[in-house]
């Protein structure tokens, strides 16, 4: 696991900074050519007769996404070493699509990690460019992903907790993609900081995690500010701060994950 979680490196190098960023110039893409855009796909189970409640949907894709960062094959020499390299030096973007029935199956077959929560399924992919995406994929919508929220319940004790900023609203696609975004984040900190023993654990688990709502003098209490560092040092606390690419303003945190302490 640590030799896989090397993989996550230049992103723990830029976090601090990317939280510093002016709002505006997180979307700056002014140096990216738009042929090479590398992303994760995620695809999102939703069948017609029994879809998924929402806050189970999320976590499996908060799950799903860091599996694939750190599978054996990401460590040094590993076949999907170079895939998610290149997507984690440059910028991380993801974007989930909706499956049911035959497509869903189709995209099995594909390198990448399903998980499931209750009956909730999401499989995240390795990453890759836009413009090579296999058409098992690219005829899956990107729109539609809206479930119930269902009644999540109390968090299983012990694992991270993924706070959604309760002042936005975002799609379930949307969301999903943020959570993954957060336990990579998690990841890439947690063996910043010299905590492998703590992500090993976590892997053999299968990275569980609990999506959840809080109220908004929660959120503002646990927001790092302009002490990114400090908050993860010593609550354990870091941010999701989205580009401003789709639905929300530039400069946003989306989501604030916290490590069990």
């Amino acid at each position: 696991m640590t030799d896989a979680a090397s993989v996550l490196e230049p992103l723990t190098a830029r976090y601090a900074s990317w939280l510093e960023l002016p709002d505006e110039s997180t979307a700056d893409t002014s140096d990216e050519d738009p042929d090479n855009v590398i992303l994760m796909p995620m695809v999102l189970r939703i069948e017609r007769n029994d879809p998924p409640a929402r806050t189970d949907m999320l976590q499996a894709a908060g799950s799903a996404a860091v599996a694939v960062c750190l599978d054996e094959r990401c460590g040094p020499g590993g076949e999907w070493r170079e895939a998610v390299g290149a997507w984690v030096a440059d910028r991380i973007r993801k974007v989930a699509r909706r499956a049911r029935g035959s497509h869903w199956n189709a995209v099995q077959s594909l390198p990448g990690h399903t998980v499931t929560v209750g009956n909730a399924q999401v499989r995240a992919f390795l990453p890759m460019r836009l413009s090579e995406m296999p058409k098992e994929l690219t005829r899956l919508q990107i729109s539609g992903s809206e479930v119930e929220p269902g009644e999540p319940g109390s968090p299983v004790p012990g694992v991270p907790r993924l706070w959604l900023n309760p002042d936005i609203e975002m799609s379930a696609g949307k969301s999903a993609a943020q959570v993954g975004h957060a336990t990579m984040i998690l990841a890439a900190l947690l063996h910043g900081s010299g905590q492998d023993a703590a992500l090993d654990a976590w892997a053999k688990e299968g990275f569980p995690c609990a999506v959840r709502t809080p109220d908004a003098a929660s959120w503002r209490a646990m927001q790092p500010g302009d002490a990114p560092e400090p908050a993860w040092r010593e609550h354990g606390v870091a941010a999701v701060r989205d580009a401003g690419f789709t639905e929300i303003d530039p400069g946003t945190v989306t989501v604030l994950a916290q490590w069990p302490g």
